[in-house]
């Protein structure tokens, strides 16, 4: 009995709340829904936070209160993790009050919200790359920040995301079977990203990718992919004499090399 009260007079607790609140949507007194958004904004209730200032902000755009209404929101939002909403009111802020005292903070805060929503390496990477750019803006404007260290490294994390992407759409030609696409996308990815920790994987890729290409050439190509290959082949061992792919692109060359001395392909060797 006694539970069965206490439940009922939580009810009216959180129904006295509710209505109360919403009495609070519908006032016209903005110095109290300023009041009370601050107090939501204490206590983390973020919802009520923004559902209040984004009714107020308008009233208050060109008080001396703006600033720090402007900051609250933007912190809000990014309370709730809604980065997208959050990094579009941390750009606007820096924008109205670039020389605030949260200008520095929100420059970074910006970056750090598409750096929240930066996708997995083979989704989209749009994101990612706007990340890179705001951070590296903030450092082009607070070089001496103590954030700095922070930025460079996130930057670092963003990039081998890129480097990931660049390969795996690479390696996709490469499954496809669709060998000259993967060469081009593999070039393409090794040029751009030269110091990438999939650079020997995409190098032997790329190798055997052209030696695939040159067998299932017609006969009046071969020669010359062939050849392709073989140069490609002392790329490699040049700059991996000692590569975990030893035992397969010594196979390259063999099928490579016979076929360039006799015209016969030999595909028994890979």
């Amino acid at each position: 009995m006694r539970f069965r009260l206490h439940i009922i007079l939580i009810i009216l607790v959180l129904l006295s709340s509710c209505g109360e609140y919403q009495k609070l949507l519908k006032s016209t007194d903005f110095d109290l829904k300023k009041s009370k958004a601050k107090e939501f904004y204490d206590k983390g209730e973020y919802v009520k936070t923004t559902e209040l200032l984004t009714q107020i902000l308008p009233r208050f755009r060109a008080t001396d209160e703006a600033e720090e209404l402007n900051w609250m929101n933007a912190q809000a939002y990014f309370g709730m993790k809604d980065y997208i909403m959050a990094g579009s009111y941390f750009k606007t802020f820096f924008d109205q009050f670039p020389f605030g005292k949260h200008a520095e903070e929100a420059n970074y805060m910006a970056a750090l919200c598409d750096y929240n929503i930066s996708a997995r390496p083979e989704l989209d990477q749009e994101n990612t790359k706007n990340a890179i750019e705001g951070f590296n803006i903030f450092l082009n404007k607070f070089p001496n920040s103590s954030k700095a260290a922070d930025c460079k490294k996130r930057i670092s994390d963003l990039e081998d995301k890129l480097v990931e992407k660049s390969y795996l759409n690479a390696k996709l030609y490469y499954d496809m079977k669709q060998y000259k696409a993967a060469v081009v996308a593999l070039t393409n990815s090794l040029k751009e990203y030269a110091n990438s920790k999939y650079r020997e994987k995409m190098m032997y890729l790329k190798l055997n990718s052209l030696s695939l290409y040159a067998e299932n050439s017609m006969p009046d190509k071969q020669k010359e992919r062939y050849q392709a290959t073989l140069d490609d082949y002392f790329s490699f061992m040049e700059e991996f004499p000692k590569s975990t792919y030893a035992k397969d692109v010594n196979g390259i060359f063999q099928v490579t090399n016979k076929f360039l001395k006799t015209g016969i392909p030999d595909s028994g060797v890979k």
